[in-house]
């Protein structure tokens, strides 16, 4: 039995809400077709958007995470652990991979970095129970050189 796909952008629009997958593989089809009349436009433009602030929400996510490890390194020296080493080459990668995907990220990681060190402090003083004072008012490490795959952050600048 063949299920009958919707034929306007209102029963469309109206899958959107009842069967999500069943949404994306008729508009997939519709616009493989080039049938752009029967697309639900308030809706792929939703989720258009979407992709693009989970990829900005990943490169952050992974910046702060990688952010707040290598603080972690630095001020807990004795600590260190193959599980944080292993945490920075993941986070790292994942930015990276992110960055080779869409080079516009790049620019974006930038305007976020201060924000993304702002937050690795507080989750880096509660995960070490050091103060947050203890770590630098601005990031002692800078974009570029957290990416570079032996860079641990070990000397302080």
């Amino acid at each position: 039995m063949t299920t009958r796909l919707p034929t306007t952008p209102q029963k469309l629009a109206a899958l959107y809400d009842q069967d999500y997958y069943l949404w994306l593989e008729t508009t997939a089809k519709l616009l493989r077709e080039g049938t752009l009349s029967e697309l639900d436009i308030d809706n792929l433009l939703e989720e258009v958007e979407d992709m693009g602030r989970s990829e900005k929400r990943a490169v952050y996510s992974n910046l702060k995470i990688l952010l707040m490890h290598l603080l972690k390194h630095r001020y807990q020296p004795g600590k260190r652990s193959n599980s944080w080493r292993y945490t920075i080459v993941e986070h790292r990668q994942s930015i990276q991979r992110a960055f080779q995907e869409s080079p516009s990220l790049k620019s974006y990681s930038y305007e976020v970095f201060g924000e993304c060190y702002q937050e690795a402090k507080e989750l880096a003083a509660a995960e070490t129970g050091l103060a947050v004072d203890t770590f630098p008012t601005q990031s002692p490490f800078i974009p570029e050189e957290i990416l570079h795959a032996d860079y641990l952050g070990d000397s302080e600048k």
